[in-house]
C-alpha cells in the first residue's frame, strides 16, 4: 500500500508571517491576510528536424505575487506617494515565512526581491456592515529560499 501524508502535516495558512523591507525600514505586515506568489518561467518553441512535435526551452522567466490585506496601513500609499513626488520608485522585499507547529513539513521562507506594486488604492470607503479591504499585485525580479519545508515521511 502506498504512503499517505497524515492530515495533521497539512500546512494552517493562518500561522504565516509576511515581512517587507523598503529601503532600511521592515514591516511587519499583518494586515495582509491572502498573499500569493508565483514565478513563471518563459518556454521558447525549438522546431526540432526529423520531429513533427517541437521542443521547448526555458528562456528567461518573472516572478508575480498579488494578495489581499485589510484596508488600515499607509505603508504602500507613502511609497507611492515618494514616487509621485520624486520620480523615484524603490523596489522592496516581501519575505514570506510558513510554519506550522503541528505540521512535521517545518519551516519554509521564501524572500522576493525587487518587488513592486502595480496599482495602489488611495483612499476607500463603503457604508454598512463591511470591514474595508484591498487587493495588492505587483512583480519580483528574483527571489531566496533560506528555508525549505522538511520532506514528510513517505516521500522517500
Amino acid at each position: 500500500m502506498a504512503a499517505l501524508m497524515n492530515a495533521n502535516d497539512a500546512v494552517y495558512g493562518s500561522l504565516a508571517e509576511c515581512y517587507v523591507t523598503i529601503g532600511e525600514e521592515r514591516y511587519n505586515l499583518m494586515q495582509l491576510y491572502e498573499f500569493e506568489s508565483k514565478y513563471e518561467v518563459h518556454l521558447t518553441e525549438v522546431p526540432v528536424l526529423g520531429r513533427v512535435s517541437k521542443g521547448k526551452k526555458p528562456a528567461g522567466g518573472e516572478g508575480s505575487w498579488s494578495g489581499r490585506a485589510h484596508y488600515n496601513q499607509s505603508v504602500f500609499r507613502k511609497w507611492i506617494l515618494h514616487y509621485k513626488n520624486t520620480g523615484e520608485l524603490t523596489p522592496f522585499d516581501i519575505q514570506v515565512t510558513n510554519e506550522d507547529p503541528s505540521s512535521k513539513a517545518g519551516r519554509q521562507t521564501v524572500i522576493h526581491k525587487g518587488c513592486l506594486i502595480d496599482q495602489v488604492i488611495l483612499a476607500k470607503y463603503a457604508a454598512g456592515d463591511d470591514i474595508l479591504d484591498e487587493e495588492i499585485s505587483g512583480t519580483f525580479d528574483d527571489w531566496e529560499m533560506p528555508e525549505s519545508f522538511d520532506l514528510l515521511d513517505g516521500m522517500q
